[in-house]
């Protein structure tokens, strides 16, 4: 059937805004491309995305700019992620932290499971539990000895409620039935700075940030949270030997977009980073802080962030932890 009229100006309309969408896709990406890292520079995630910003421009034949804006326990630079355009020129680093919010933030200005394109995780790592060269304790049962001794008065920094560092702390003293008190720092960078400059006592860090402070002496590295022992600190008893075996707790990253990115747009990002992280440069370089390269697929990296938020939920009711 012949169409005129608006049916015919539609159906043109129509086919432009679909050659042009596929014209983009085709030449993503022109330009370059910004990853928004929620937390402050010398953290974790700030870590970690930088050293995929870098080995994933070749790839994309484009330079990945990082810019940290961090604040509200990672939760400023994920709103601005969600508002952006969906072009696939915005990307988020997200760990941990991003699915505990979901419980301990009552007024989230975006949901974590629809408002974003899960595009794959990248790597996960143990934390290791360090304390300040001053505190008299080396061991866990020393620390725990220590803070029932002086209930309260032991301190540990963090990135905030909700990020990694203080579900770490929070899950230990719930387990080993001791009470510290949270020092709270904008962001993992500032956390690990306080605790190295003595301005707090305990540490739940992230082993990839830790490793040179602990290497020459400015932290004393207690135990690890995985359940196994890593090869980086072969004489560092994990958490759950040293009279917690229930106690594991391993940090993770991966990557997100805006909801409604394209498909096509989303696949090459996805297939970008997931050939720079299995290079065995990047692979070496996240081994020798610790971290373990994972790679997941879409689909499959968005059902892990389901199954954090659900489990989170759940550990976050236990603790009675109230949301902000």
């Amino acid at each position: 059937m012949k169409k005129t009229g608006f049916g015919a100006a539609f159906l043109a309309l129509a086919g432009i805004a679909l050659s042009a969408a596929t014209a983009s896709a085709q030449s993503y990406p022109d330009a370059p491309i910004t990853l928004v890292v929620p937390s402050s520079a010398g953290g974790a995630s700030d870590t970690v995305g930088r050293l995929v910003a870098n080995a994933v421009a070749p790839f994309l034949g484009q330079q990945v700019v990082v810019e940290n804006r961090d604040g509200a326990s990672a939760t400023i630079g994920a709103d601005i992620v969600a508002k952006s355009k969906p072009d696939g020129y915005t990307w988020l680093i997200i760990d941990n932290a991003h699915a505990a919010n979901v419980s301990l933030r009552s007024n989230l200005s975006y949901d974590i499971l629809k408002d974003f394109v899960p595009i794959t995780q990248t790597n996960s790592a143990p934390h290791v539990l360090v304390v300040h060269p001053s505190v008299e304790a080396n061991s866990v049962a020393d620390l725990v000895a220590l803070a029932k001794a002086k209930p309260g008065e032991i301190n540990y920094a963090s990135a905030g409620q909700g990020t990694v560092t203080f579900l770490a702390a929070e899950i230990f003293k719930d387990q080993a039935g001791v009470d510290l008190t949270e020092i709270p720092y904008k962001g993992g960078g500032n956390s690990l700075r306080a605790i190295v400059a003595g301005e707090t006592q305990v540490y739940f860090s992230p082993l990839l940030v830790a490793l040179p402070y602990i290497a020459d002496g400015r932290l004393r590295a207690l135990a690890v949270t995985s359940k196994t022992r890593v090869d980086l600190l072969p004489d560092v008893p994990t958490i759950a030997e040293s009279g917690y075996p229930d106690y594991e707790f391993n940090l993770w990253n991966g990557f997100l977009v805006p909801a409604n990115t394209p498909p096509e747009i989303v696949k090459k990002i996805h297939d970008s980073i997931v050939a720079a992280i299995e290079t065995d440069e990047m692979g070496k370089k996240l081994a020798d802080m610790g971290a373990v390269v994972v790679g997941s697929e879409s689909e499959e990296f968005g059902a892990f962030i389901k199954a954090q938020v659900d489990s989170l939920s759940e550990l976050i009711h236990k603790l009675g932890l109230q949301p902000q």
